[in-house]
């Protein structure tokens, strides 16, 4: 990696931490919408993203009530969220349907390990995991649904048609 892609993750760290703390009201719990999750986008686009989805991610679950466990997990979805969408970037840049699949990856992925996470720590009962998990997997997974289809996907499509996009594009095509 170059200095400038380095750089690049580094900057994508820090606007997801940030987002997600500044919108904590919103960005923690069982019924959580965050805004920073529309970056989950970048890899698309920016492979080298990933690593700063991931580093801003471990930042601001540092504040999050599912302690250890979320600084672990949730941050290693959001990586394997980011690592998908980036092989689905490698498929085709341009066909629509391909886009709206490179949404879908932090969808599920944090839909079934976040909600798998949430169950497990509030959940104290014998046999109340299954449905707290369906629960909450549910819950997570429709605020990350709505992120990346109503921001993530339209930012996906528009994105390429913007100069300073273009310009971020060379200066990643002059470093590959």
């Amino acid at each position: 990696m170059t200095i400038r892609k380095i750089a690049f993750a580094g900057v994508i760290a820090a606007v997801y931490a940030v987002l997600t703390m500044v919108l904590a009201p919103i960005s923690y719990g069982p019924i959580q919408f965050r805004l920073s999750e529309v970056l989950c986008i970048l890899p698309f686009f920016f492979p080298f993203s990933a690593w700063g989805l991931f580093i801003g991610c471990v930042v601001a679950n540092l504040l999050s009530a599912y302690g250890l466990l979320d600084i672990v997990f949730g941050s290693l979805a959001t990586l394997l969220a980011a690592l998908c969408t980036m092989y689905i970037g490698r498929l085709s840049k341009e066909h629509a349907a391909v886009k709206a699949l490179a949404c879908l990856p932090p969808v599920v992925i944090n839909g079934l390990v976040i909600g798998a996470l949430i169950a497990y720590e509030t959940t104290a009962a014998p046999g109340a995991f299954w449905p707290a998990f369906i629960a909450s997997g549910l819950q997570v997974g429709f605020g990350e649904l709505v992120i990346l289809y109503v921001l993530g996907l339209p930012a996906l499509i528009l994105l390429p048609r913007s100069s300073f996009f273009r310009t971020l594009t060379a200066l990643y095509a002059q470093n590959r």
